[in-house]
C-alpha cells in the first residue's frame, strides 16, 4: 500500500458577499424558491463582483488560512491552483496568487479537473511530497461560475456560485494525511458539461457556443450517481478500509438530491456527509473545502476523523481520496 509523506496542516476559504437567494431569482427567470429547493436543496449562492476574480479569492482563502492557524507561507515551494475559471488564458491564476503573496521561490501551476479539481490537486500535491519534489504547498480550489452564467437559462443559474477553499499540505512523514485515492475519467461524456473555448467541437460533434456554462444536468446526474458508489468502493479498498470506517463523506456538492442518491446507493448514511450546496450553491472545486469548513465550525471535525473526499464533474472526471483528519 502506497505510504504517504504529506499532511494538511492548515485551511482557510472565502466567499463574496453578495447573496443570490433563490427570491432573487424569482424575479429574474421563471422559477420559485420552493421548485429550486425541492430539486436541489440550495437556498442561496453567492456572487463574485464585477471587479472580483478567481485569484482574488483564491488569495482571500490563503489569507483566511495564515490568520486562523498562524502559518506562514513565504516557504511554500508550489501552488496549484484548481479552477476552470481563470482571470485570464495565461498568466495562470496560481501565479497571480503568488504574486499577491510575495513568495519568492515557488512553482506555480494550474489544474482543471472542473467540479473534481480539488481532489485532483490534493492528489497531486500527495504525490510531490511523498515523491521529495517538494515540501510545502498550497492547494487552492475557487472559481467564479456566474462569470459563465446566463441568467436566463433556469436550467444553470439557479445551481451554481462562486466561493474559493484552500489547504496547506506539508511534508510530514510520522503523521501523514492520505491514506488512498481512485481517478477515474469518461472522456466520451464531456458534451454533457462544457463552456467552450479555442474549440466548439468535442468529440466530432458541434456545441453551443454561447461561452457560457452549458450542462445536461440529467446525463451528469445519471453518471454520477451510477459511477461515484463504485469509485467510494474502490478508493476504500486500495485502502484496506470497509465504508463504515468512515466517519464523514464530502463530495461535490453539486446538488442535495444528487447526493442523496450517491448516499442510498452507496449505502452511507447523509447523516455522516459533509455538503457546502445549502447557502452557497454549486462552487465547483470549491465545494469541498467549503463543506469541510461547515464541518470544522459546526464542531464535527475535531481531528482523529476518517474522512471520505469525493470530487466529480466536468469531463467526466472524477476523484476520491480517504484522508486521516487531524487539524
Amino acid at each position: 500500500m502506497f505510504k504517504s509523506k504529506a499532511r494538511i496542516t492548515a485551511i482557510g476559504s472565502y466567499v463574496p458577499e453578495k447573496r443570490l437567494t433563490n427570491k432573487d431569482l424569482e424575479k429574474m427567470v421563471e422559477t420559485n424558491d420552493e421548485w429550486i429547493v425541492k430539486r436541489t436543496g440550495i437556498k442561496e449562492r453567492r456572487i463574485a463582483h464585477e471587479e472580483e476574480f478567481t485569484s482574488d479569492i483564491g488569495y482571500k482563502a490563503v489569507k483566511d488560512l495564515m490568520e486562523r492557524y498562524d502559518k506562514s507561507v513565504e516557504d511554500v515551494d508550489m501552488i496549484i491552483v484548481c479552477t476552470f475559471t481563470p482571470d485570464f488564458n495565461t498568466p495562470s491564476v496560481a501565479s497571480l496568487v503568488q504574486a499577491k503573496l510575495g513568495i519568492k521561490n515557488t512553482g506555480a501551476i494550474d489544474l482543471n479537473a472542473a467540479c473534481a479539481g480539488f481532489t485532483y490537486g490534493l492528489h497531486v500535491a500527495n504525490g510531490l511530497i511523498t515523491s521529495g519534489l517538494n515540501k510545502k504547498i498550497l492547494v487552492i480550489g475557487a472559481d467564479t461560475l456566474s462569470k459563465l452564467m446566463d441568467y436566463e437559462d433556469r436550467a444553470t443559474c439557479i445551481l451554481f456560485g462562486d466561493g474559493g477553499g484552500a489547504v496547506l499540505v506539508e511534508y510530514d512523514e510520522k503523521q501523514p494525511s492520505f491514506l488512498s485515492s481512485h481517478l477515474y475519467s469518461e472522456g466520451e461524456g464531456g458534451k454533457h458539461l462544457y463552456s467552450t473555448n479555442l474549440s466548439t467541437r468535442i468529440n466530432g460533434e458541434d456545441l453551443n457556443d454561447s461561452g457560457n456554462l452549458v450542462q445536461n444536468g440529467r446525463e451528469v446526474y445519471k453518471w454520477a450517481v451510477t459511477t461515484v458508489p463504485k469509485g467510494m468502493q474502490t478508493v476504500m479498498k486500495n485502502a484496506e478500509y470497509q465504508l463504515n470506517d468512515v466517519d464523514w463523506f464530502v463530495p461535490h456538492s453539486a446538488n442535495l438530491r444528487m447526493i442523496e442518491s450517491i448516499c442510498e446507493r452507496s449505502g452511507f448514511p447523509i447523516e455522516r456527509t459533509l455538503y457546502s450546496l445549502v447557502e452557497y450553491g454549486n462552487t465547483s472545486s470549491a465545494t469541498i473545502p467549503l463543506a469541510l469548513e461547515i464541518g470544522i465550525k459546526e464542531g464535527k471535525l475535531l481531528g482523529g476523523e476518517k474522512v471520505l473526499l469525493y470530487g466529480f464533474g466536468g469531463g467526466l472526471a472524477q476523484a476520491g481520496l480517504l484522508i486521516d483528519w487531524t487539524l
